[in-house]
């Protein structure tokens, strides 16, 4: 199929293979329960696909989507064979993430003009927002692009020494203030920082909180007014980092996240040690905002952007 082009390196796309087993071995025993005894794909079969898809935390709205695409296909070919089921299901997934914005393989990409790059990374704490951060900030320094963090995460003692350890082990300076801080003023001083220094990129972390969205919205709405103050269109990017392996859960936190504050793209973690990696299909598809990231391992090289298409041949890979 023209859509699934080679685009990963051989090393990565292996431990794209390996974050997602645990997914894909679920999914494929689940589909395997689902068609045995069955010759061809009719209504039973299609009833049992889509609570294969839905266990599978897809989501009820994107696995519908999913059911009707094959429905019409199993239409127009008047026939189709339950040892087919898994490449139409692939093929079929693949052209609905190609409608999204998600998975266009390219990550953040940094303007001439916008310098610093601001991102604002937002997130529930325990997702690895910090661990993303550092991941980021290892990525873009081995593109060549000089790299600030700013800790204004001033809630728990732990974020910022977190963030710290990250700074240490990739050698980029931390703006950083004591615990309690009003984070708009460190957000403030780190992008002023990153100003004076002439760096590319500046990373802010917030807390990751869910109090009322009256309160993060305030909050989120008061770190991005001041940092504008400095450079007037800031932040670039707003990133939210989710656990995919809540489920469900995190289609929940996107939901809260998005109605407090502007996101304008998303990561979602924590991939290799759950069975729940359909959930990137279904973030992928119901919510406007690109997927940019995806952490599929613990190493420092494991957050991978996010190529929807090697993610799909990964996850129906026999």
């Amino acid at each position: 199929m023209s859509l699934f082009k080679k685009m990963f390196s051989r090393e990565k796309k292996e431990t794209l293979d390996k974050g997602l087993e645990k997914s894909k071995t679920t999914f494929l025993s689940k589909m395997g329960k689902a068609v045995a005894g069955k010759a061809k794909v009719d209504d039973e079969v299609l009833d049992d696909l889509e609570d294969v898809l839905i266990s599978s935390d897809v989501g009820v709205a994107t696995t519908i989507k999913i059911i009707r695409r094959i429905e019409e296909r199993v239409a127009r070919d008047k026939y189709l064979g339950t040892e087919e089921l898994n490449e139409i299901l692939r093929e079929e997934i693949a052209g609905l993430l190609s409608e999204t914005d998600s998975g266009t393989g390219d990550g953040f990409t940094f303007p001439k003009d916008k310098k610093p790059y601001v991102i604002m990374v937002v997130g529930v704490n325990g997702v690895g927002k910090t661990t993303t951060i550092g991941k980021l900030a290892h990525q873009f320094k081995q593109e060549g692009k000089s790299v600030l963090l700013g800790a204004a995460d001033t809630f728990r003692a732990a974020a910022i020494d977190q963030l710290q350890i990250w700074a240490d082990r990739t050698q980029v300076p931390i703006v950083k203030q004591k615990m309690g801080s009003d984070p708009a003023s460190v957000a403030f001083d780190a992008v002023q920082s990153a100003v004076k220094q002439n760096v590319d990129v500046v990373i802010i972390d917030t807390a990751g909180r869910l109090h009322n969205k009256v309160n993060l919205m305030n909050e989120l709405t008061k770190v991005k007014r001041v940092m504008q103050k400095v450079v007037d269109d800031a932040p670039h990017e707003v990133l939210l980092v989710l656990d995919g392996s809540t489920g469900q859960n995190a289609f929940e936190q996107a939901k809260q996240f998005t109605a407090a504050t502007e996101v304008t793209s998303l990561a979602v973690t924590k991939l290799d040690g759950t069975a729940k990696g359909g959930v990137v299909i279904g973030i992928s598809d119901q919510f406007q905002i690109p997927v940019k990231y995806i952490g599929i391992g613990e190493g420092i090289n494991d957050l991978q952007v996010f190529n929807k298409f090697e993610f799909v041949d990964s996850f129906f890979k026999k």
